[in-house]
């Protein structure tokens, strides 16, 4: 009952704790008193050896863990046409009260012409032996954090334009990471999760937005951005309520976007949040259809402590009531460091993590 094509019995989500060599680097890049070279060189080898480690606890599909960006979705989005990074209220206020004061905003039609991390890419691919898995942010997370009052004014007048705009450049940046050879491409699309929340679906309400209609938006520019995908193609998509130094924002089940996430978009799995309450039941698994997989985060990235394999396999063995086995894999909920602060855990701790969660899908499945 293993894989060999993915999602994997095992698998990640991405982002990974940046190493201590790591941030010294970047820290004097940003005050500018270590070069883009030197830096791209440091940046080189910790991925080499992220590669490696990733690799040596058993997985079998790795990512450079976004040891090149800042933020999971900022560094991807600000290199689309027509996208300008600012300092503002990003509209991220996770528990606790903690902001985040970048965020985007659009001052020109949006459009694909390249990006950078398309050689980010071909880097993991040449220096990995397992698959090389790529993550992006989704089509929707150009949208959902600021909507209209983050455009300059007459540059969408039609919403729907730029809901096809955006469809279209992805469309674009997935053919150009697949034609550098990527075969696993994710989708960071927690809007949809988001959208359960009953605060986030009034915060849309209050600015002019319906909550009622945009995961079925949301879930077009997805159809649109993997319009001709390639059959050998893998698209995932990965779900969670925010992860932030080990903060959250929503909260709320599946079940108001389950129909839509499953069946409305042509997804081949799901990373999807579970390790607590918050996430609400397994119900939500009833829609979905043959063919498509969920991988289950029902391992923490927020805190060092090391689950029960019992645990973990009981609740598979519940998730099992409305999914066939087959159809489900494991990994953490979340990444480990979805911005370069990273959650408040150890390095050895993330590590063991994940080396639990390979032997347990290898007791599950085989």
């Amino acid at each position: 009952m293993q894989r060999t094509r993915p999602p994997f019995r095992a698998d990640m989500v991405g982002s990974l704790l940046r190493t201590e060599r790591l941030k010294e680097a970047r820290h004097r890049h940003h005050q500018g008193t270590l070069s883009d070279a030197t830096l791209k060189e440091v940046e080189d080898e910790e991925i080499r050896t992220v590669i490696q480690r990733q690799e040596g606890v058993g997985l079998q599909a790795v990512t450079d863990g976004e040891f090149r960006r800042a933020y999971w979705h900022f560094d991807f989005l600000e290199h689309l046409d027509g996208v300008t990074s600012i300092e503002a209220d990003s509209g991220m206020n996770f528990k606790g009260g903690i902001g985040i004061t970048k965020a985007l905003r659009i001052t020109g039609k949006v459009g694909f012409s390249g990006h950078p991390m398309i050689e980010h890419f071909r880097f993991v691919k040449d220096n990995a032996s397992r698959v090389a898995k790529m993550t992006i942010p989704g089509p929707s997370m150009l949208h959902y954090r600021g909507g209209r009052k983050m455009m300059n004014a007459g540059v969408y007048p039609d919403m729907d334009q730029f809901y096809a705009d955006v469809g279209a450049a992805y469309n674009k940046a997935v053919h150009a990471f697949y034609d550098a050879g990527c075969r696993y491409l994710q989708l960071d699309d927690i809007s949809f999760a988001y959208l359960c929340d009953p605060d986030q679906r009034e915060m849309l309400r209050q600015r002019g937005d319906d909550p009622g209609k945009q995961p079925d938006i949301y879930a077009g520019m997805v159809r649109e951005a993997l319009k001709d995908k390639p059959d050998d193609l893998t698209i995932t998509m990965h779900l969670c309520r925010g992860n932030f130094r080990s903060t959250f924002i929503a909260s709320g089940g599946y079940e108001p976007v389950a129909d839509t996430l499953f069946n409305a978009m042509p997804v081949d799995g799901y990373f999807m949040e579970w390790d607590t309450d918050r996430a609400g039941g397994f119900e939500p698994l009833r829609y979905l259809p043959k063919g498509k997989i969920v991988v289950l985060g029902l391992v923490t990235s927020k805190t060092g402590t090391l689950e029960s394999k019992d645990d973990i396999k009981r609740r598979i063995d519940e998730a099992t009531k409305y999914a066939d086995l087959d159809q489900l894999c494991l990994s953490p909920q979340c990444g480990f460091a979805s911005t370069e602060e990273g959650n408040i855990l150890a390095e050895e701790e993330q590590w063991a993590k994940l080396r639990m969660i390979v032997e347990v899908a290898k007791e599950v499945w085989g």
